[in-house]
């Protein structure tokens, strides 16, 4: 634990994920591509859920009114939602060639309310079953939901809300149990190398053939002409077919079961390897957890960068630069430990404000009624 009552090994995790993020957009290689791609959004998402679970825990203990408490949680969530979502539209507008998961993020706290007073056994049996029912509804989704910005936002293809929904409900349960036990890091570890593993061999021995079964019958049902759809046609004539056949690709944000499982195996084995660092000394990480404790704000700031190296027509690319990798994460640090010695990060100042006016907003007529 550090300040205010900070985890200093979620910090450090999801300041990993940031680094990886900023190598991916910086710095991508033949040596870190398969390490970061992929990965990093998927570790960054499930520190968001472990974050979830814990702000709702404290909240609710603060007070003994536990549905007033309830109340105000909810209120502030939903807060930090849209302004998490405003943030994620304006990162948009920049028109940089990377995804923004933002807006799916925004979705997330909001999906995760219907979760917030469940038990760990029915958040991890609910992880279990989105691994499998998410990846085709996200493609259903991201046909026929296609023009519609907010609904694509949630359920709307690989960068949509249910498509990362896995990963965050997999941390809320574990926001649910102790981080800081020897146990829980050798499970942590144990489970995401048993995950990683299988997955990896279900990606080298079983998957091509499958894959390749699979769009073989696609074809036989579907034919190989392509009709593009009608714009002016109603709905939902005027969209693409579902792309069925990426429900076993294993690439990078396609979100498919089984490259969600890579994600998260790689994902619960960097989580399990830093908490079990973090018992031994939490000196080296702690600047991982600077960077992991202005997240948002170094999260939005890759984009600015990009959209600034793009006007002045610079490419952002220092992936063939020999340690180039090595360059960008030891400024990637620097800066998130430099934005770090603030009070707070920007964003995540501006962030506080915006809940905590919604929250005060909606206290002021109960203390009129008191009074």
């Amino acid at each position: 634990m550090s300040g205010a009552g900070r985890l200093v090994a979620l910090d450090a995790a999801r300041g990993l994920a940031v680094v990886g993020m900023y190598l991916q957009h910086f710095a991508l290689n033949e040596t870190n591509a398969s390490i970061v791609s992929g990965n990093t959004t998927l570790l960054f998402v499930l520190c968001g859920g472990i974050s979830y679970s814990i702000m709702a825990k404290r909240m609710m203990e603060r007070n003994k009114e536990e549905a007033a408490e309830e109340k105000s949680f909810r209120t502030r969530m939903l807060a930090r939602a849209l302004f998490i979502d405003i943030v994620g539209y304006l990162l948009i507008m920049l028109n940089t060639p990377f995804g923004v998961i933002l807006p799916a993020y925004a979705g997330l706290f909001v999906l995760a309310l219907l979760l917030v007073r469940c038990s760990t056994r029915v958040l991890t049996i609910t992880a279990a079953a989105l691994l499998i029912i998410s990846p085709p509804l996200m493609l259903l989704g991201g046909s026929y939901l296609s023009g519609a910005f907010l609904l694509r936002d949630i359920a709307g293809g690989p960068m949509s809300a249910l498509a990362l929904a896995p990963a965050f409900v997999a941390g809320m349960a574990l926001g649910r149990i102790d981080l800081t036990k020897l146990r829980t890091a050798l499970v942590l570890i144990g489970s995401g190398a048993i995950l990683l593993a299988v997955s990896k061999l279900l990606e080298a021995f079983v998957l091509p053939e499958l894959s390749r079964s699979f769009e073989e019958w696609l074809v036989s049902v579907q034919g190989t002409a392509y009709t593009p759809p009608d714009p002016y046609a109603i709905w939902p004539f005027n969209v693409d077919p579902p792309l069925w056949h990426m429900l076993f690709w294993t690439a990078p944000h396609s979100a498919s079961t089984f490259q969600t499982m890579l994600g998260l195996g790689a994902a619960l084995l960097a989580l399990g390897l830093i908490c079990l660092v973090s018992r031994l000394s939490t000196f080296v990480l702690q600047p991982f957890a600077a960077v992991g404790r202005v997240a948002l704000t170094m999260y939005a700031a890759q984009f600015v960068v990009i959209w600034g190296l793009q006007l002045a027509g610079i490419e952002p690319g220092l992936g063939g630069i020999p340690f180039g990798d090595l360059l960008v994460a030891a400024v990637t640090l620097l800066t998130g430990w430099l934005i770090a010695r603030l009070r707070n990060g920007p964003l995540e100042a501006l962030m506080r404000r915006f809940d905590q006016a919604f929250y005060n907003s909606r206290q002021k007529p109960t203390e009129v009624i008191r009074a």
